[in-house]
C-alpha cells in the first residue's frame, strides 16, 4: 500500500510546476489587461462598481479557459508558456477589437453600468471557450 501511494505520489513535482506556473500566467494575464484597459478597473472594482467587477470576472474566466486546456494538453512547460502566451495574446487581441467596435461600453462600465460588464464578460468567456476549442 505505502509503494502505492508513493508511486502516486511522483507526479506531484510536475503537477506543482505545472500548477505554479498558471498561476503566475493568470496573475501576467491579468497585468496585461490591467495594461490595456482604458481605464484603471482594478480600481473601480475595488471601490464598488460592479460594472468593472463584473468584466473583471468575465476576463479572468476567458483567460483561465484557454489556460486549462494547455496545461491539460501541453507536452513539457515550454509548450506550454508557448500555447499559453498565444491564448493570452488572442484574448487580449479580442478585447482591444470589442472595446473599438463598441467604445460606449467601456464608457459605460466605468460609468457603473452593469448590463455592459456583464456583456464585456460573457464576450470574455465566449472567446474564451472558442480560444480554448481551438488549442489543439
Amino acid at each position: 500500500m505505502t509503494t502505492e501511494i508513493l508511486d502516486s505520489l511522483a507526479g506531484l513535482p510536475y503537477y506543482a510546476s505545472y500548477f505554479g506556473i498558471a498561476v503566475v500566467l493568470l496573475t501576467l494575464g491579468l497585468a496585461a489587461y490591467g495594461a490595456v484597459a482604458p481605464y484603471a478597473e482594478f480600481r473601480r472594482a475595488r471601490e464598488g462598481n460592479a460594472a468593472a467587477a463584473a468584466t473583471l470576472a468575465g476576463v479572468v474566466l476567458g483567460f483561465a479557459l484557454p489556460l486549462a486546456r494547455v496545461v491539460a494538453q501541453s507536452a513539457s512547460l515550454l509548450d506550454m508558456l508557448l500555447w499559453s502566451v498565444i491564448a493570452l495574446a488572442v484574448q487580449l487581441g479580442a478585447f482591444v477589437i470589442v472595446r473599438t467596435m463598441v467604445p460606449a461600453l467601456g464608457r459605460n462600465v466605468e460609468a457603473g453600468e452593469v448590463a455592459s460588464g456583464v456583456l464585456l464578460a460573457a464576450i470574455a468567456v465566449a472567446l474564451g471557450l472558442v480560444n480554448a476549442a481551438s488549442i489543439g
